[in-house]
């Protein structure tokens, strides 16, 4: 079903990236992010929710899951109407853990998770056979 009024039905799109697992690349994961989003036209506003919610999957991936001499990968991918899912995958079997009381406010961490349940529409964490993937979906 085409449900574009150019008469071109929309095509999907993938983004994805290796990173080494340190601090510099966590803000070059959020970036190449933002870079691919625009030329995709996702408004600015869904652009912004999902740049912050893969600062979070990305910086849980160095401080949390680092695995010596193993990358962590961020993808991106877009069903071309409204759909973005975002997947950040990492060589560690732990799965990541909600801090389920509110952090004390000078708390340095914690926040990460319960803010991506909170701006994303749906998230999980899927284990895959070296480690796992921590899954989010923004509707635009």
């Amino acid at each position: 079903m085409n449900t574009e009024s150019d008469g071109v039905n929309p095509r999907p799109r993938t983004w994805r990236r290796s990173f080494m697992p340190v601090t510099g690349n966590v803000p070059e994961a959020r970036h190449g992010a933002r870079r691919v989003l625009a030329e995709w036209v996702i408004p600015e506003d869904t652009s912004y929710t999902i740049a912050l919610i893969i600062s979070e999957l990305v910086t849980n991936a160095v401080r949390h899951a680092r695995v010596p001499g193993r990358c962590f990968e961020v993808a991106l991918t877009y069903d071309g109407e409204k759909t973005v899912e975002i997947e950040v995958s990492d060589a560690s079997p732990r799965h990541p853990v909600a801090v389920l009381n509110t952090p004390d406010v000078e708390a340095t961490s914690g926040r990460g998770l319960p803010l991506v349940e909170a701006l994303s529409d749906a998230w999980e964490v899927r284990d895959r056979e070296y480690g796992k993937t921590v899954w989010a979906r923004v509707l635009s």
